[in-house]
């Protein structure tokens, strides 16, 4: 039997697609579509500048339900988000050869991967991606620059010297949106900000190509994110959908806004507080997808805790042990498919000592 290849190119206009990428009836996409969600809308240059009180109910009260908000007057340069999408469409014109020269390796989280063929046998999302890491501590200052020479090559220099000052900035917003964050948990302005130190983030590109039978598969499916925030660009095509209050509703695209949403390790963080929001993302017949998403992670061997004065302030138990985010990275790769409860099963694997 031929190894299965998901090359864009080729399967984005067969009529049929292969039984791996066929999601059961229950978890398939709805043919007549979903409801839009509202979610709050924060001003950052607003709460930074010193009107911190502003909508921050709202917020507080959304991060406790589902995790999910945008933020506008982010300071990120229009210009620059353009030269970002500029160079994602460049690197997935690519022949598929020349992009599996990054090819992500089992067991790794960066490179180049089309959907999970090799890591996964059936629900394989219909997408490719390319990640990689990225942080804002002195010795990781030309790690992207460093990456993409690396491993694609000189000629991939002024791709990677984009995609670092991209990280930056998203490094910087990131930040940002912990000051909002840990004023809606009640604890003081950069409460949050240490915990980030040395950072261990990493940036994915996605790239939705056209499916000609959307509603049998999904762009990606049903997942809790297991880093601490996320920020994500989506074009103007669409298609995030989050799982709220029992049923799925989508997150319509906004030019001038980078959705955020909460991930495991943040809820951790929390004890609960915040909580992370299942979400995926559906594909359709005629247009591509892409999307920018930075992914804000500590130290690989910050121990993650929530804060003793959020402990005081909360009065509630421990919701969740203590662990590293290497120890649930690793998990993610090696031992669980992230999916609907990717924490829990975490929690239970340590308090089984870790076997399996």
């Amino acid at each position: 039997m031929a190894t299965l290849v998901f090359d864009a190119a080729v399967l984005s206009r067969k009529d049929d697609i292969p039984p791996q990428f066929v999601w059961p009836a229950d978890e398939a996409p709805s043919v007549d579509g979903v409801e839009e969600i509202a979610v709050p809308v924060v001003d950052l240059a607003g709460f930074l500048a010193g009107d911190g009180a502003a909508g921050l109910r709202d917020l507080a009260a959304a991060c406790e339900k589902h995790g999910f908000f945008q933020v506008v007057n982010h300071g990120v340069d229009p210009a620059l988000l353009a030269k970002a999408y500029r160079c994602c469409d460049a690197f997935y014109v690519l022949p598929l050869a020349e992009k599996q020269r990054a090819q992500r390796r089992l067991g790794e989280n960066h490179g180049y991967a089309g959907s999970f063929v090799g890591r996964f046998g059936s629900k394989l999302p219909w997408k490719e991606t390319m990640s990689f890491n990225c942080s804002a501590a002195p010795e990781g200052a030309r790690k992207v620059v460093d990456y993409f020479v690396g491993v694609l090559g000189e000629e991939y220099r002024d791709m990677g010297e984009v995609w670092q000052e991209y990280c930056d900035e998203m490094t910087r917003l990131a930040l940002d949106v912990t000051d909002v964050l840990a004023a809606c948990l009640g604890l003081g302005r950069g409460a949050l900000r240490g915990f980030f130190a040395g950072d261990a983030s990493q940036m994915r590109l996605n790239r939705y190509p056209p499916c000609q039978q959307p509603h049998l598969t999904l762009g990606t499916g049903p997942h809790h994110d297991p880093t601490s925030l996320t920020l994500l660009h989506q074009d103007d095509v669409g298609g995030l959908e989050v799982f709220t209050g029992g049923a799925w509703h989508a997150v319509r695209p906004r030019s001038d806004a980078f959705v955020v949403n909460i991930g495991d390790t943040f809820s951790a963080l929390t004890n609960g507080r915040h909580i992370s929001c299942l979400h995926r993302a559906v594909v359709n017949s005629s247009l591509t997808r892409r999307s920018l998403t930075f992914f804000l992670s500590p130290q690989l061997d910050r121990l993650v805790a929530p804060p003793a004065e959020l402990l005081a302030i909360d009065g509630r138990p421990r919701a969740y042990p203590d662990f590293t985010w290497r120890e649930f990275l690793e998990f993610t790769q090696k031992h669980y498919r992230s999916g609907w409860r990717t924490l829990d099963a975490f929690a239970a694997w340590i308090n089984q000592g870790r076997k399996g």
